[in-house]
This record gives C-alpha cells, structure tokens and sequence, in this order.
C-alpha cells in the first residue's frame, strides 16, 4: 500500500518534471568541474523525464509505470542521488556533491510526504460516508442511491 501524505500527487508529478529540468540544467548553472558527474546528472534528469512521463500518476503521459513501483524508485533515486557524489568519486568538489546530496534528501522526503492515493469520493465532490456499524454503504439498484447497510438480528 502507498502511503498518503500531505503532498497531492500532481504537485509530486509536476516537481518531478521541474527536477527533471534541474538535473539537466544544473552542471552548466553551478558549474561542475566533473564530466562524469556532469554526464550523470544530465542522464539522471533524462530518466526522470521518462520516468515521470510513463507514470500512472495524473502528470503521467503513458500511465504505463504502475504506482507502487513509481513509489519504490523515488526512494531508490534518492538514496543513489545522495550516494552519487562517492560513486562518481567527486566528493571533494563542492558543487556536484552538494547538489547530489540536497536533490536526494528532497526526493525521498517527497515521496514520504506525497498522497499517492486519491481520496475516497462520493458523488458532489464529497467523501464516501460509512454505514452505522462501519461498513460501506451499498448502492440501491432500483433507485440510484445510497442505502444503509442491514443490520444483522
């Protein structure tokens, strides 16, 4: 089960594309000195791009990528983007491994702080309402409506 968070799941897909963008533009605006961390971190915002482009999420083009595995690779990205700087061995310039380290943390405490599951709704833009006894209401076939659920003698 995902969790839910109070970060609405479109603003998680639409700061995935700006990160995206980030990535990509980010060796050229604080300066890598690295090209292998320049390299990855135009690769790492391509992916994103994709990655958020094949997701099941509203921002999602393809809505291929089911959402549990969306959630399980932005933890995995976040753990790499802060492993990044010692992988790549750039730990000793300030630009790339700041950069890596701050777009890691965020990105895990994103997908900790987004509401991936939609909220239960009724009709009127609501929330579903429960029985008396805790059950889910059940459709009245004949009529259209809600009735409330039999209670057992």
């Amino acid at each position: 089960m995902v969790r839910k968070g109070p970060v609405p799941a479109v603003v998680h897909g639409l700061l995935e594309y700006g990160a995206a963008i980030l990535f990509i533009a980010a060796p050229f605006l604080f300066g890598f000195d690295s090209d292998a961390a320049t390299a990855a971190s135009i690769a790492i915002g391509l992916l994103v791009l994709v990655f958020a482009g094949f997701s099941q999420m509203a921002t999602g083009i393809a809505k291929s990528l089911p959402l549990p595995l969306h959630v399980l690779i932005d933890y995995l990205l976040g753990i790499v983007l802060v492993a990044m700087p010692f992988i790549l061995d750039v730990s000793d310039e300030t630009a790339p491994t700041a950069f890596f380290i701050v777009a890691g943390v965020m990105w895990i405490l994103l997908a900790i702080a987004t509401r991936f599951a939609p909220q239960p709704r009724e009709r009127g833009g609501r929330r579903a309402r429960r029985g008396r006894h805790g059950d889910a209401p059940e459709l009245d076939p004949s009529a259209g409506r809600r009735r409330p659920p039999t209670t057992p003698r």
